[in-house]
């Protein structure tokens, strides 16, 4: 019975250590969010500073695998280069180094249990606090607490359950000389690092093996566990890169492949290696407590990796867009840069969210460009095939509006702060509206169709004209939006919109009033008024429901939105 409560002891107080690490990185991401953004998209000019962009953000967050999902993300969105992720992505394996230091220094020598407690007491009044900052600071010292709370309950379930006895009695079995043993604490440390999904926590587990002395369990065996780690942890970056584009998948690959060599070049010096490391930390370092030289080693490992490599960002780059080509298909009738991968850094997925919708509303201005050529087509089968093109792409901004509205709801259920929050109504406003604008452009389209099969009278050239017109003003509304719906909306930019929306409004009561005088003159027919008219009355609703998004994007209520929706989404 006690094994059993020691066992659940001891995955609780990994438990305990993985939230205070995820608490710890989300607080500090959610405080810094905009920051990291710019700091990330301003400091990656150049391999060198990509490296130490890596090393900063990762030991401020402390989690390699959250700065290489971010770094996969921007990839994603077309914001930074597959070059410029290598090199951050070089500079975080170096940055996550930072955590074994302080666990070495601090983790196992003092009872930081002792000092957790208390400092839950000053968090808990920022965590209540109306201001996000401060509520922000409040969770990263609660996870900083929990972290180091975690990692104390470990090491007494670990004593509890007699670990050491238990790991030496396996070792026992395991020839410590043979080379074989190190490969095979490589491979060990890969899998656990894959399955827990945080090197940091790994590395705690390592840390705190070789601080027992266990037989058979030396510095070589813990330093072929912390390789096989970085190995382990490019499978975050890679699973977050499955439903990304190409350009991210060969992001995450790049890690991959840069973290396995790093392993294979440093197995052909292991021996020289380890010993290089303990002579410095013995006779430079002035010796300290055994754990600095695992430290040092997982340190060096990363630093001499990157030394090695930063000289062939460019051949890496050439190899992965090998090892994984573009496709040569059309993407058009796909998400391009939201995945459902990309979530553990919820501050930043809304920038992702916000580049899908600025590709949404393009896809919308863009149906809206088959109208004027479906009201000029004379052929039949040319009518047919772009008319069902119309209709392809509005089923397309149905999709897109489920989709992003999901990926928005599952970020809205992360730690995210109140402008984040406020940030996250406002995009499901205008995705509401863009898949309005989808159904009115389809509805255009249907009015055309329905003129060509039923009515025998064609629209005169004067009624082509006023539709041509209408229908630039409407683009001009779509091109204004565009302007827009990246960035919040200004006083000076909403008055444009304004201005186009009343100038849409106006010409069509002109135009309505125009067609009742010309069909009680006999110039055309009632029926030919009809679909002149729905096709006018279409346009102005669909000048209103872009006035929407633009409305959306500065938080203000839709003004415009009072006619029913169009029921084709």
């Amino acid at each position: 019975m006690d094994l059993i409560i020691n066992g659940f002891s001891l995955l609780g107080s990994l438990a305990l250590f993985l939230f205070g690490m995820k608490t710890m990185s989300e607080g500090l991401e959610k405080f810094a969010g905009d920051r990291l953004r710019s700091i990330l998209a301003a400091m990656t000019k150049n391999r060198v500073m990509g490296v130490l962009t890596g090393i900063l953000i990762t030991a401020l967050i402390q989690s390699s695998s959250a700065t290489t999902v971010m770094v996969v993300s921007f990839v994603n969105a077309g914001l930074m280069t597959l070059a410029q992720s290598i090199g951050v992505i070089m500079g975080a394996n170096i940055g996550t180094t930072v955590t074994a230091w302080i666990i070495s220094a601090v983790g196992f020598k003092v009872n930081i249990a002792a000092f957790a407690i208390p400092m839950l007491a000053i968090g808990m009044p920022l965590i209540f606090s109306g201001k996000g900052n401060r509520k922000s600071i409040g969770e990263f010292i609660f996870g900083f607490s929990f972290l180091f709370m975690g990692l104390s309950f470990l090491q007494e379930a670990a004593t509890a359950m007699n670990i050491g006895d238990m790991v030496a009695g396996m070792l026992a079995h395991v020839p410590q000389d043979s080379f074989l043993t190190i490969i095979l604490f490589v491979i060990v440390g890969a899998i656990v690092t894959m399955i827990v999904q945080a090197s940091a926590a790994t590395m705690a587990i390592t840390l705190m093996l070789f601080g027992m002395n266990i037989p058979g369990f030396g510095f070589e065996q813990a330093a072929a566990l912390a390789m096989g780690q970085n190995i382990g942890t490019t499978i975050t970056a890679f699973m977050a890169s499955l439903t990304a584009n190409t350009q991210a998948r060969r992001a995450a690959l790049a890690h991959m492949f840069f973290n396995v060599f790093g392993v294979v070049a440093f197995l052909i010096v292991f021996y020289p290696a380890c010993h290089a490391v303990s002579w410095f930390v013995e006779n430079v370092m002035g010796g300290g407590n055994d754990l600095f030289k695992l430290s040092a080693f997982h340190t060096a490992f990363n630093i001499i990796n990157t030394l090695l490599l930063i000289g062939f960002v460019k051949q890496i780059e050439m190899l992965v867009c090998k090892v994984l080509p573009m496709k040569v298909q059309d993407e058009d009738y796909r998400l391009k840069f939201i995945s459902g991968g990309l979530l553990s850094t919820a501050e930043l997925s809304i920038m992702e969210a916000q580049k899908e919708i600025h590709s949404f509303a393009e896809r919308c201005q863009r149906m809206f460009g088959f109208v004027p050529e479906l009201l000029h087509i004379k052929d039949e089968m040319e009518f047919n095939k772009l008319f069902s093109r119309i209709e392809k792409y509005e089923n397309i901004t149905d999709s897109m509006e489920m989709e992003i509205a999901s990926y928005l709801n599952k970020v809205s259920e992360g730690r995210l702060s109140d402008a984040s929050k406020s940030q996250i109504q406002k995009m499901l406003r205008q995705i509401t509206e863009l898949e309005s604008i989808g159904d009115s452009v389809y509805n255009l389209g249907r009015t055309l169709n329905r003129h060509r099969l039923h009515c025998q009278e064609e629209f005169t050239a004067e009624q082509i004209q006023h539709m041509t017109t209408m229908m630039q003003l409407v683009d001009g509304a779509l091109a204004e939006m565009l302007k827009r719906i990246d960035l919040p909306t200004t006083r000076a930019g909403l008055k444009i919109s304004l201005n186009i929306e009343h100038e849409i409004n106006n010409y069509r009561t002109q135009l309505k009033n125009q067609n009742m005088h010309d069909v009680n003159t006999g110039l055309y027919n009632y029926q030919l008024g009809v679909f002149y008219v729905d096709f006018i009355s279409e346009c102005e609703k669909l000048g209103d429901y872009v006035m929407n998004v633009v409305q959306a994007g500065k938080g203000l209520n839709n003004d415009f939105g009072d006619h029913p929706r169009n029921g084709q989404g």
